[in-house]
């Protein structure tokens, strides 16, 4: 999908170059780098544009092939149980490296306090149980894809999809078909859009570091590397091994054959705009079954957010750490339960500030110094988003394998 034209050509390189002549630039500049703001805002708006669409038919695509086996159930319970586990894990990683780097002991605020707002402080009640059930059930579907809300989306989808499938062969091959070429049509639409990237991602971080400047950088540049390390165990340690051991496909072709879609994650910083990408690897590189991977890799790109739940872990520990907390047991079970939760539920919410101010709140941390995370937000949401989808594909290749969905794999010439 995306070719790869030396190493220039890759849009890998040329996002990671984008990133550091936007930071150049945003340094000189100062506030003024805020003119190149509309380049970023321009991308992802094309890319706002194409995902809703794109979700909605790849779910009913997914559900549909899957409906008509008997798998459906031990695939779903599979998918949600590898989603709670591995977000339960990521917080609890998140939390042991904070202890050890210690990232928020020794940090000097001189400069930065005018950062720190209570504006957020009205904000962190989760729903409970039964709001949340109820938020996921459109009362009007139009509405639902007019507003972009995700989780309701995918429980219309998912039911129609299914209801699709028990209709006659004769009757429903032909639309199944329509959607099928719709998937395919929304993916050659994202290739095009994904020629701007680079564009967007210059204009995303020159307006960051313009506006936020180095002093608020630096503050958080010890967070960040804690963070990176996290991200690099848990994407090249922790997938790897749970492929090693619950599939029959290599951990090494897995990695290797990722970069594609890590590259694009990185670009956008979404996990849906970047689903087209996870879908054609895991099915024609990772030989994953069709069915498999329209259901799975949809839903982990809505619910699957194992990034997320180590920054919320990690966040709390930075935040703790800064005005001098010590945690109790209780303390660490409520960031433990709140991040796994906001992190499955990301889809459900206002933003990620929400659901940080949530665990925050959930620990008894106070959350003044919130806004000091905002110059590297976009790096933050970036290469989370990265460990994100490669969650999702790590979730297709092991269902996959552990769930016979009835239907032939797909002849892998790459394998």
């Amino acid at each position: 999908m995306l070719q790869e034209k030396g190493i220039f050509g890759n849009i890998g390189v040329q996002v990671v170059i984008a990133m550091c002549v936007g930071t150049i630039v945003g340094a000189m500049m100062g506030p003024a780098a805020g003119m190149f703001a509309p380049l970023g805002s321009m991308f992802i708006h094309l890319i706002k544009m194409l995902v809703i669409p794109l979700v909605a038919v790849a779910i009913i695509s997914g559900a549909a092939s899957l409906g008509s086996s008997q798998s459906a159930g031990k695939v779903g319970l599979a998918t949600l149980g590898f989603f709670g586990l591995t977000s339960a894990v990521a917080v609890i990683l998140a939390l042991v490296l904070g202890g050890v780097f210690k990232p928020g002991i020794g940090v000097d605020l001189t400069g930065v306090e005018g950062m720190f707002s209570n504006a957020y402080a009205d904000q962190g009640d989760l729903p409970s149980f039964w709001a949340t059930l109820l938020g996921m059930i459109p009362t009007n579907v139009f509405q639902s894809l007019t507003e972009a809300n995700i989780l309701q989306i995918l429980v219309f989808c998912l039911f129609f999809g299914i209801a699709l499938s028990k209709v006659d062969k004769a009757r429903r091959d032909p639309l199944i078909n329509g959607v099928n070429t719709i998937v395919e049509a929304m993916i050659w639409m994202i290739n095009v859009v994904m020629k701007v990237a680079p564009l967007g991602v210059f204009g995303l971080m020159a307006d960051a570091v313009g506006t936020f400047g180095f002093d608020a950088l630096m503050v958080v540049f010890k967070l960040f590397m804690v963070y990176i390390v996290a991200l690099l165990i848990y994407g090249f340690i922790f997938y790897p091994a749970m492929i090693k051991v619950f599939s029959n496909v290599s951990p090494l072709k897995f990695l290797s054959v990722m970069k594609k879609p890590q590259a694009v994650a990185l670009s956008t910083a979404s996990s849906m705009a970047t689903l087209p990408v996870t879908m054609e690897v895991c099915e024609e590189e990772l030989g994953v079954k069709n069915a498999t991977a329209s259901f799975v890799l949809p839903l982990g790109a809505t619910i699957n957010m194992s990034g997320n739940a180590i920054y919320y872990g990690l966040v709390a520990i930075f935040f703790a750490q800064i005005f001098n907390i010590d945690l109790s047991i209780g303390a660490y079970i409520a960031i433990i339960l709140t991040s796994t939760l906001g992190a499955v539920g990301q889809a459900g919410v206002p933003g990620p500030s929400f659901l940080v101010v949530a665990v925050l709140l959930a620990a008894g941390i106070p959350i003044e110094g919130l806004p000091l995370l905002f110059a590297l937000d976009r790096i933050f949401d970036m290469t989370r988003t990265a460990l994100n989808i490669t969650g999702d594909a790590a979730c297709a290749v092991i269902v996959d394998s552990m769930v016979d969905t009835g239907e032939a794999k797909p002849s892998n010439s790459q394998a």
